[in-house]
C-alpha cells in the first residue's frame, strides 16, 4: 500500500512542476498603487519647482512596472496635471489646491516620472516635465467674453503690477515688499478694459516708511528670516479708472528658498524667466543624487515616444504571452489605461 501512494505521488509532481505559476496582472492606471505612485510624483514635482504654481494631478496617461528583484520595481509614470491658484512658494498643500476652471485659461503639464519601489517606499528617481496653456480658440469657444492670458512682459501687464506694488507699499505700515516675479496676467476688452494680474513678492528689512527716503538700502529678509508672499491686482481703465490690489504675507517658512534674485517694480524690471512667456514653462528635469544624469534614456521608449494608448495596451500582452502558459489559460484584459480624469480635460 505504500509503495502504491509513493508511485501516485511521483507520478504527479511532474505535472505540478510542469505549471509555471502566472505573473501577477499589469497595474491599471486607476489602482490604488498607481495612484499613490502618482501622488508621490506630483508632490515631488511641487516641491521641486521655482517658479509658477502649483499643479494637481488630472490623470495617469500611462504606468509600466519593470521588476528589479525581491520587493524592488521601477515605476515609469506619464502624468497629466493641471495648474492650480497655488503660487508654488505657498504653504498651502496641494490636496487644498483649486485647480484653476477652464474659462480662466487653464495650464496643463505633461509630466513623465521614473520611480523606484523598494519594500514599498517610493521614491522618484528622475522626471521631465512642460506645461502649456490651452488654446485661445478652445476658452473663447466656450465663453466668448472670457479674458485670455497675456504675454507677462506685455507693458499693461507691466505697467498694472508696477502700479499695485507701489500702490500698497504707500498704504502699508509693514515691510516694504518687492517683486520676485509676475505668475499670470490677463486683460479683458469688453464691455470693459480691464488688467488682472498675480505676482509672488517677498519683504525686506525696511518698513515701507523708511523704504521711500532711501528704497535702494532695502534688501531681501536673509534666507533664515525670509518671508514670501503674493499679491493679485485689477486696473479698470474704460468706462472709469479703478485698482485694486490684495497683498498677504506666508510668513517665514523653514527651507523654502527662491531662486531668483528680486527685482524693484519701481523700474519696470521683472525676472527674464517670464519675458515673451504667457504662463511659467513647467519644464522640469531633476534626479535624486544617487541617480545618474537625467536624459532621454531615464525612460522607455513608450514613454517618451506617445504612442497611441491601444498600441500600448497590445504590446503589454504581447509580452505576457512570450510567458509559458498552462493549457486553457485565458491572459487577462489589457490595464484600462489611460486612468479616469479628475477634473477636466484639456
Amino acid at each position: 500500500m505504500k509503495a502504491l501512494v509513493a508511485l501516485i505521488l511521483l507520478v504527479q509532481l511532474p505535472i505540478h512542476n510542469a505549471v509555471p505559476a502566472a505573473p501577477p496582472a499589469p497595474l491599471g492606471c486607476d489602482d490604488p498603487e498607481s495612484e499613490a505612485a502618482a501622488e508621490v510624483a506630483v508632490n515631488y514635482i511641487n516641491g521641486h519647482s521655482q517658479h509658477g504654481y502649483k499643479f494637481a494631478l488630472n490623470r495617469i496617461e500611462n504606468i509600466r512596472v519593470l521588476p528589479q528583484g525581491l520587493n524592488n520595481d521601477i515605476i515609469f509614470l506619464e502624468l497629466d496635471l493641471l495648474e492650480t491658484t497655488c503660487p508654488i512658494l505657498s504653504p498651502t498643500p496641494i490636496a487644498n489646491c483649486t485647480v484653476r476652471s477652464f474659462t480662466e485659461h487653464a495650464v496643463e503639464g505633461d509630466c513623465d516620472v521614473k520611480l523606484q519601489r523598494v519594500d514599498g517606499i517610493l521614491s522618484v528617481l528622475a522626471s521631465k516635465c512642460h506645461s502649456h496653456a490651452d488654446s485661445s480658440e478652445d476658452v473663447l469657444q466656450l465663453c466668448p467674453d472670457c479674458p485670455l492670458l497675456a504675454s507677462l512682459n506685455n507693458t499693461e501687464v507691466l505697467t498694472t503690477v508696477t502700479k499695485a506694488l507701489n500702490y500698497h507699499n504707500s498704504k502699508t505700515a509693514d515691510a516694504y515688499l518687492r517683486l520676485l516675479e509676475i505668475g499670470r496676467a490677463k486683460i479683458q476688452y469688453h464691455p470693459t478694459r480691464a488688467v488682472s494680474v498675480e505676482f509672488a513678492v517677498a519683504a525686506t528689512n525696511c518698513s515701507a516708511e523708511v523704504a521711500r527716503v532711501n528704497v535702494e538700502a532695502c534688501q531681501l529678509l536673509p534666507e533664515d528670516q525670509s518671508n514670501f508672499g503674493f499679491c493679485t491686482a485689477t486696473t479698470v481703465t474704460r468706462p472709469s479708472q479703478d485698482l485694486k490690489v490684495d497683498c498677504q504675507l506666508y510668513g517665514h517658512q523653514p527651507g523654502v528658498t527662491y531662486s531668483q534674485p528680486a527685482q524693484d517694480t519701481s523700474a519696470g524690471l521683472v525676472p527674464s524667466v517670464v519675458q515673451g512667456f504667457t504662463n511659467h514653462n513647467l519644464r522640469f528635469s531633476h534626479n535624486n543624487p544617487v541617480a545618474s544624469e537625467s536624459s532621454s534614456s531615464e525612460f522607455p521608449t513608450p514613454m517618451v515616444s506617445a504612442k497611441p494608448v491601444a498600441k500600448r495596451a497590445v504590446a503589454e500582452v504581447a509580452q505576457h504571452d512570450k510567458v509559458p502558459r498552462p493549457v486553457g489559460f485565458v491572459p487577462p484584459p489589457p490595464p484600462p489605461c489611460p486612468g479616469k480624469i479628475h477634473h477636466f480635460k484639456i
